[in-house]
């Protein structure tokens, strides 16, 4: 038993210590922020009582998975480097849409 906790604690000391640079400090920041959208639509939703994405949700979004792109580009992850790609996409779409729908508003009660 000894054994499988010493591989254990050497296997954590080479993924977690040994590999850390400034890379991986990018990839544990952008992390925060992609998880930090989950965070503002749980509370978003809980204060609404109801199921809620507020803007934050997407800005969060965008800026994390940005962040996670340029690692995983780093990184050369092709599969996290397409996953991250088409949710930039998504993120900046939703954005746009919730502008327009500003823009149209304001222009309304003009």
């Amino acid at each position: 038993m000894a054994n499988v906790f010493q591989e254990l604690a050497t296997w954590l000391h080479q993924v977690f210590i040994k590999q850390f640079d400034a890379w991986i400090l990018l990839g544990f920041v952008a992390q925060f922020f992609f998880t930090m959208r989950f965070v503002v639509q749980w509370l978003a939703s809980e204060k609404a009582k109801r199921s809620v994405v507020p803007v934050a949700f997407w800005f969060f979004s965008l800026f994390g998975g940005g962040l996670l792109l340029v690692y995983a580009i780093q990184r050369h992850d092709p599969v996290f480097i397409a996953g991250q790609a088409m949710g930039m996409f998504i993120y900046v779409r939703n954005l746009w849409l919730i502008a327009n729908e500003r823009k149209a508003a304001m222009t309304k009660v003009d």
